[in-house]
């Protein structure tokens, strides 16, 4: 079993041990997922948390609390909540806010700023997702990084040709029915 102790900042390890402690979670790291960073199940009465092994310390401590967010937020309200909506947005917030002093100037202000309205994912925050991915071990390509008039294909070998920017995504056509999808300037390609 891997130790989540060697994926987050070494100042975060003593606050995340007492919150998984606390909840009686059993968190388990697991190799990258496509669709998801990190899950949160309470199955069979217990709490269960996964976050993905590729993650850099700092999207790792994120997606971490994010999950122990929701974990929070079952043991706190008797009631169904909605799984992003104002109960779990001030959890997240107040779990998040003492560990900000952990996190390089570089990811400080833009975490500061997506804790005011927390999205349901890291990577819908551009701003955010820019900053921390400055800490990435390895430099994978992006839509991004390539020029329009390259012909890329995705995770699932599907090839595309990217067109244009439009205000914050990229339009890209795919070769094999001739349909236009919108991509996240932060979406992972290979060429």
């Amino acid at each position: 079993m891997k130790d989540f102790r060697n994926y987050i900042p070494t100042k975060a390890i003593e606050t995340i041990e007492y919150w998984l402690n606390k909840h009686q979670c059993q968190l388990s790291i697991k190799p990258p997922r496509k669709t998801k960073l990190g899950d949160y199940k309470f199955d069979k009465g217990k709490h269960c948390i996964s976050i993905n092994d590729n993650l850099n310390p700092y999207s790792f401590l994120i997606t971490l609390t994010h999950e122990i967010a929701h974990m929070v937020v079952k043991d706190t309200y008797p009631h169904p909540v909605l799984p992003h909506g104002k109960e779990w947005k001030l959890t997240f917030r107040n779990l998040m806010l003492p560990l900000l002093e952990v996190f390089p100037s570089e990811i400080q202000k833009p975490l500061a700023r997506h804790l005011k309205n927390p999205k349901a994912s890291s990577s819908a925050d551009y701003t955010l997702l820019a900053s921390l991915k400055l800490f990435d071990k390895e430099k994978k390509v992006t839509i991004s990084d390539i020029p329009n008039g390259t012909v890329f294909f995705t995770h699932n070998g599907r090839q595309f040709l990217k067109e244009k920017k439009l205000r914050r995504r990229f339009q890209c056509k795919c070769l094999t029915n001739n349909r236009t999808y919108v991509f996240n300037p932060f979406a992972e390609i290979t060429l």
